[in-house]
């Protein structure tokens, strides 16, 4: 294999499209949008960037102005191998970027003779089908997922340091959608408009559902307006849970796709959710996101905070590892308090 080193000209590289590879969760997603605009700053506006991402992302994909295309991984797994290989040819791709790192798609990318391929030198396959190597280790880091993600830029000429300040105004989410009817005539006009997003999918750490009601009972409702937000599969766990909670609560839950609840997001003021997508999108989009997380690495907000002008997050300033084989017996993530919440809520309030 012909091994390049990290340190490139740019002269001598001439990219006019690249495709950033990501089919992994939302939020994963919504932290490697950055890379869009650093490739548009680094090469101009004149190149193409092809975003490579699941269907159930593609409509943050596609809010990203930074981004010009978005490719689908559920129609390229489809095919076999060499299906695969012409899909990639079909990009015509000077560069790819495998920011989550998948077997099928380096081998679809080297059998399709595109030019650059950046991978990590952790795993094994990428030492068969990538030309350009970067050291980078993620559960051993101290940096966030975000900044990790920026390190993948350094074969093309970015010096693949940014700092966490700096990534909030690159993730351009301009192609957004108005809210239907339907959802803005639920809003409250001049309430402070926060959405409780209380579950995650099964995708991390949960603060438990309890924690959430309390908090719900402790903010005022003549300012506060409670939207609760969740996701199909969630739709039935939280219906039963409205029953605990004041009726002045709005329910959304399975009620949304993800275009209107980016939508959704837009049009509110502030969140509060574990490590979910939904907390990175709206810190994204500049609202208040206060996340929940636990001290254990690598699920700690060092890796996985929300990035935004007005985001926050609580944990437990201790280190713990008990819960790490047994998800649901996380008691670290409940040694945040309602009271903790509510006081920053109530600051956003003012």
């Amino acid at each position: 294999m012909s091994f390049k080193k990290e340190k490139v000209d740019l002269n001598h590289i001439n990219i006019r499209t690249i495709i950033i590879s990501r089919t992994d969760a939302i939020g994963d997603v919504v932290l490697t949008l950055p890379l869009a605009t650093l490739i548009k700053k680094l090469f101009g506006e004149k190149i193409k960037v092809i975003f490579f991402g699941k269907t159930y992302t593609s409509s943050i994909i596609n809010c990203c102005s930074s981004v010009d295309q978005f490719i689908n991984y559920d129609t390229f797994s489809g095919f076999d191998k060499k299906g695969q290989s012409d899909f990639m040819k079909e990009c015509n791709a000077d560069a790819i970027i495998h920011v989550y790192p998948r077997n099928d798609i380096a081998i679809a990318a080297k059998n399709a003779g595109i030019p650059e391929r950046i991978g990590t030198t952790n795993r094994i396959y990428h030492w068969l089908t990538c030309n350009r190597l970067v050291w980078l280790s993620r559960k051993n880091s101290t940096l966030h997922e975000a900044q990790l993600n920026v390190k993948l830029l350094k074969p093309i000429g970015h010096s693949g340091n940014i700092l966490l300040r700096e990534i909030q105004n690159l993730y351009h989410l301009k192609k957004i959608i108005e809210l239907p009817e339907k959802i803005s005539g639920l809003l409250a006009g001049e309430k402070f408009r926060l959405i409780i997003h209380p579950k995650s999918n099964a995708s991390g750490r949960e603060w438990n559902i309890d924690n959430y009601r309390d908090l719900i009972r402790f903010l005022p409702e003549k300012k506060i307006q409670i939207i609760i937000s969740g996701g199909k599969s969630e739709e039935v766990f939280i219906n039963e849970w409205m029953n605990y909670l004041p009726s002045h609560v709005v329910n959304l839950a399975g009620k949304l796709s993800l275009e209107e609840l980016i939508a959704l997001l837009n049009s509110c003021d502030g969140i509060i959710a574990a490590s979910t997508g939904p907390l990175h999108i709206a810190a994204a989009l500049g609202k208040f996101a206060l996340g929940i997380y636990p001290p254990i690495r690598p699920m700690n907000p060092i890796r996985w905070a929300p990035i935004g002008e007005k985001s926050v997050y609580l944990v437990s300033q201790k280190e713990c590892s008990d819960c790490r084989s047994v998800p649901e017996k996380c008691h670290c993530i409940n040694d945040v308090t309602p009271n903790q919440a509510e006081q920053i809520i109530l600051q956003w309030v003012k």
